[in-house]
């Protein structure tokens, strides 16, 4: 039987910690202080609200309600993450993080940071 290998188009970012190219996605709107800029890279957008990809903010403070689930892998920068009902979690580089839907807290932004996401 004859073996036949099948090409997968597949949407590739390299060296995603030092990519340049990223366009502005504007202030955060989660921001609880001061304005923290955001900007960021899709690799993959469903339209339907599922989306990866790259996003970068500067630091500062800033409350999250996730209508959606998030996968974070940090590959720059680092976090506190608290959870309503929970403890201060820190997060730096490599770390990798999964946000279930409903999930709700804060984000203090020690300097900017720069995440992998995955939205679902």
């Amino acid at each position: 039987m004859a073996q036949h290998t099948a090409s997968i188009s597949a949407t590739l970012i390299r060296d995603a910690k030092n990519v340049t190219e990223l366009d502005d996605w504007g202030p955060c709107p989660e921001a609880t202080g001061h304005q923290m800029d955001t900007r960021g890279a899709y690799l993959w957008q469903d339209g339907k609200g599922a989306e990866s990809g790259i996003w970068e903010c500067t630091a500062g403070p800033s409350r999250w309600v996730l209508e959606t689930n998030e996968f974070v892998h940090v590959i720059s920068g680092s976090m506190t993450i608290t959870a309503d009902d929970g403890e201060a979690q820190f997060v730096g580089p490599g770390d990798t993080v999964f946000l279930p839907r409903g999930w709700s807290g804060n984000w203090e932004l020690h300097e900017t940071l720069r995440k992998l996401y995955v939205i679902f």
